[in-house]
C-alpha cells in the first residue's frame, strides 16, 4: 500500500483527531467524519476502534502498511511492552526527529528535506527518512536548507513545542537526541493497546 497523498484534513476528520505530523490545520468546527452522513452518530465495532488507532500511527508518521508491520514485528521481539516499543521506534525515525526539532512543519515536509539531502546526521548528509536516531546523534540543517521559506517559517514558529528528549542549538540549526522518547510523549492521543490487539491476530 502506497503513501497517502490526498486531502489531509479529511483523514483527520475521519479518524476524529488532529495529527500534527500530517497537517498543521485544526479540525475546527467540522470535527465530525466527512461525507453526507458524517454528523450522524455511529457505533464502532471492536475492529473499527482498532483500525482507527492503527491508522492514526500510519498517517501521522507517513508510513505504508508494510513499514508498520515490520516495526511491529521488531517491537514484539523486544522484552518490554510491545506497544511502548512501537511508539519509541516511530518517534526515533529521522524524518520524525526533523519534524519534532522544528525544522519542518509536518512529517511529510521533513521526509522531503531528508530525501533531498538537506539534513546532516553527525556531520554527514543522509537521504533515508527511516534511519533510526540514537541518543547522542546530532542532526543539523544544511546551509541551503536554511534558506527554504517553509523551513525558515517552521524554525520561527514550530508546529509543536520541542520535546524534552532533544536539545536544540539555535545558532547552529542543529538538534541532538539526549534520550529515547517515552510513549507518553507522542504528540497525539492514541490507544496503543488497540493496535497491539489489531496485529496480534494478523501477524
Amino acid at each position: 500500500m502506497s503513501r497517502y497523498t490526498g486531502p489531509r484534513l479529511k483523514v483527520m476528520r475521519a479518524l476524529g483527531t488532529e495529527l500534527p505530523g500530517l497537517s498543521r490545520k485544526p479540525l475546527g468546527e467540522r470535527n465530525y467524519p466527512p461525507g453526507q452522513h458524517g454528523q450522524r452518530p455511529k457505533r464502532k465495532s471492536g475492529f473499527g476502534v482498532q483500525l482507527i488507532e492503527k491508522q492514526k500511527l500510519r498517517f501521522n508518521y507517513g508510513l505504508t502498511e508494510g513499514q508498520i508491520r515490520r516495526l511491529f514485528r521488531e517491537a514484539k521481539r523486544d522484552r518490554g511492552p510491545t506497544g511502548d516499543k512501537l511508539l519509541e521506534l516511530l518517534e526515533r525515525r529521522l524524518d520524525n526527529f526533523v519534524f519534532r526539532a522544528g525544522f519542518a512543519p509536518t512529517t511529510v515536509a521533513a521526509r522531503q528535506l531528508v530525501r533531498h539531502r538537506h539534513v546532516l546526521l553527525n556531520g554527514r548528509p543522509v537521504n533515508i527518512p527511516s534511519i533510526r536516531v540514537r541518543p547522542g546523534d546530532r542532526i543539523q540543517l544544511t546551509e541551503r536548507a536554511r534558506q527554504i521559506p517553509v523551513v525558515a517559517e517552521s524554525l520561527v514558529e514550530p508546529a509543536l513545542a520541542r520535546p524534552e528528549w532533544l536539545t536544540f542549538e539555535e545558532p547552529a540549526f542543529a538538534a541532538t537526541m539526549t534520550r529515547t522518547p517515552s510513549p507518553d510523549e507522542v504528540p497525539f492521543p492514541v490507544d496503543v493497546q488497540q493496535i497491539v490487539e489489531y496485529y496480534a491476530v494478523r501477524l
